[in-house]
């Protein structure tokens, strides 16, 4: 009998044991489910309260976005979030929705990294960028790089001197080149090029978000844009089996010959039939370019500078770009007119008139420009 009680009492006290077991582990496991419950909803809350701040407060360069007409709210919100405006796409999409907004406009907007999604919300709902600009700074096409830094030194606190001291260091073109290397190439290194990045700063309308942005990132951003635009054409370059420094040094002479109602892919035409007979463009922009100065008119005794940019001395393109081209002119340059002209003028209307033969330019330039005179 004692040894019945002895057995029962034994048993009840491993059961008594395997209960606090249990329990314990279950304790424990509820405390790390707990742990994880936490980490995980603390982890949650810091992406999505990083996830509501701006990407980039500090970010200056726009990016620009088109919306689609009909675009839903899910759509923009992916576009945002593709172009790295916003960090989530659907962190923006449901805090629109609980703001209650969702009426966007379709457009085109150019937008920063540094936008709060407040200020991207009231931009789409308006159809225009609610985040202005500090300053804005235009570079007209046809500008040489002397030219941008007039402008600049008129738009900011940098002088021409400290621009041009820029532009022309051995560091910043390494930078450059470094930085954007299928368009800033080995081939602006050339000894006859009077400064490496002439033609490389795109003209364009920049906005600035902040007083005093470095000259680095002025300039920069210049070469960014058109690093951006030749990237489009990198196919047809192949295919044409042109350079890039032959496209904006061919593009700068479109638009250094360029008037309010010119032709350039006839310009164009031109340019490419002298080139393949061997003759001389002959284009008096870079008699200009090789005097260093401007003139309302070129004269003969100009035309004989002894300088690698004088196309009336030296066959074929000059050592690199005069000037800074447009869109317009690049793609002028890769999408030439078909014609047997080889001649061309520009009246005092800025019409021009292209001619086949010299006997026939002659006869023009007589008609429309020493008869007007």
């Amino acid at each position: 009998m004692k040894e019945k009680k002895q057995e029962m009492f034994e048993k009840m006290q491993e059961r008594k044991t395997e209960v606090k077991k249990v329990r314990k582990i279950v304790a424990i496991i509820a405390v790390i489910f707990v742990l994880v419950i936490g980490i995980i909803g603390l982890i949650g809350y810091n992406y999505v309260s990083s996830a509501l701040k701006p990407v980039d407060p500090d970010a200056t360069k726009t990016i620009a976005v088109e919306v689609p007409i009909g675009s839903s709210l899910s759509s923009i919100a992916a576009l945002l979030e593709e172009k790295g405006i916003i960090k989530d796409a659907r962190v923006f999409k449901y805090y629109a929705k609980f703001n209650n907004e969702s009426q966007f406009q379709a457009g085109n907007y150019d937008l920063t990294q540094a936008m709060t999604l407040d200020e991207l919300i009231e931009s789409l709902k308006t159809g225009k960028v609610y985040r202005e600009p500090v300053f804005t700074m235009t570079i007209p096409e046809g500008f040489t790089l002397e030219q941008i830094g007039n402008v600049i030194e008129k738009k900011t606190s940098y002088t021409q001197k400290e621009f041009m001291d820029l532009v022309t260091s051995d560091e910043f073109v390494q930078q450059m080149m470094t930085n954007y290397p299928d368009l800033v190439t080995e081939a602006v290194l050339a000894d006859t090029i009077r400064y490496d990045l002439e033609g490389y700063l795109y003209p364009a309308t920049y906005s600035y978000f902040e007083e005093n942005p470095s000259l680095e990132s002025i300039v920069e951003e210049m070469v960014a844009a058109m690093n951006n635009v030749v990237k489009n054409y990198t196919d047809v370059l192949a295919e044409k089996q042109m350079t890039v420094h032959e496209l904006l040094t061919f593009a700068s002479l479109l638009e250094e010959e360029a008037t309010a109602q010119t032709d350039r892919e006839t310009i164009a035409s031109v340019f490419y039939n002298r080139i393949d007979e061997g003759m001389p463009l002959q284009t008096d922009p870079t008699v200009l370019y090789a005097l260093g100065s401007h003139k309302d008119r070129v004269l003969y005794e100009d035309l004989e500078v002894a300088d690698p940019y004088n196309t009336y001395k030296n066959k074929g393109l000059p050592p690199g770009p005069i000037a800074g081209a447009g869109k317009t002119s690049i793609e002028a340059t890769l999408n030439p007119s078909s014609t047997d002209y080889f001649y061309f003028l520009a009246d005092k209307e800025g019409v021009n008139h292209f001619s086949k033969t010299y006997d026939e330019h002659l006869q023009k330039v007589e008609k429309y420009l020493r008869k007007a005179e």
